[in-house]
């Protein structure tokens, strides 16, 4: 097992080999990428991560099944849309357990919210006593899911519930982590990289228990948690950075 420098200096060189515009090519953050206009960015980039499940490839194809929909214009499908649109979609396959029905919801409640908000980022927002999304993204939950029941709010998951939420972080990963490197979007400028942590699944759970970062054997937010604290102590100012280093450990299988 390597000790706490060995490990650092480690995450840090696979951070750095992974964090490039190669990255964009095979990965879903290629769908937001299409766009300059930020709100085309964060619908897109919101959409695309909320069917970031399965195979990388079909979630890409999905994704530019409802860019399509949207006439490759998100931002002026979603405040702009007539009755007969969403009434089209409804009935469309998009992804997996995600339909039309689903799509044509997000794309309502999108439309709710723009007309009272600039940015997604002002539903995103992390308090001062906070240290990281947990509160924030439960709070968008609770602005973006309309009151009562209904299936698509399985398609945004709770940490409040013990949820990773994976899909949400990533969601934030893109809008708010500022470097130079092209993959990351940044253009949330009123909130710090520091809250971000790292979209926990399946094989970031693997790798990171492989290396000995977490040992709890669920893939839940206590366990986000548990990496968080050990990720910051590595670099406290741009923790999500390691998303990249582990990420790339789970695609090359290097350390199988």
């Amino acid at each position: 097992m390597l000790n706490f420098e060995e490990l650092k200096f480690f995450l840090n060189e696979k951070a750095d080999q992974y964090n490039n515009a190669n990255f964009i090519e095979n990965d879903p953050v290629q769908i937001p990428h299409r766009f300059s206009l930020q709100q085309d960015i964060e619908i897109a980039g919101f959409l695309s991560a909320t069917i970031s499940w399965g195979n990388r490839k079909s979630i890409i194809n999905s994704a530019e099944k409802m860019l399509d929909i949207m006439g490759n214009s998100p931002y002026d499908f979603v405040l702009n849309h007539s009755l007969k649109d969403l009434e089209f979609i409804q009935d469309k396959s998009i992804h997996r357990t995600f339909n039309g029905e689903d799509f044509a919801y997000f794309i309502r409640q999108f439309n709710r919210i723009y007309k009272e908000n600039e940015s997604l980022e002002d539903l995103f927002k992390v308090k001062d006593s906070e240290t990281n999304f947990l509160h924030a993204i439960e709070r968008f939950r609770n602005s973006f899911l309309e009151k009562g029941k209904h299936r698509s709010h399985k398609h945004v998951s709770s940490p409040y519930k013990n949820s990773s939420s994976k899909r949400i972080v990533m969601f934030l990963r893109w809008m708010v982590r500022k470097d130079k490197r092209g993959v990351d979007f940044g253009i949330w400028k009123n909130t710090d990289q520091k809250y971000l942590s790292i979209p926990l699944d399946v094989h970031t759970g693997n790798i990171s228990r492989k290396l000995g970062l977490i040992s709890r054997t669920q893939n839940d937010w206590k366990t986000v948690e548990e990496l968080d604290h050990i990720i910051r102590q590595f670099d406290g100012k741009d923790p999500a950075k390691y998303d990249y280093a582990l990420f790339g450990l789970g695609v090359t299988k290097e350390l199988l």
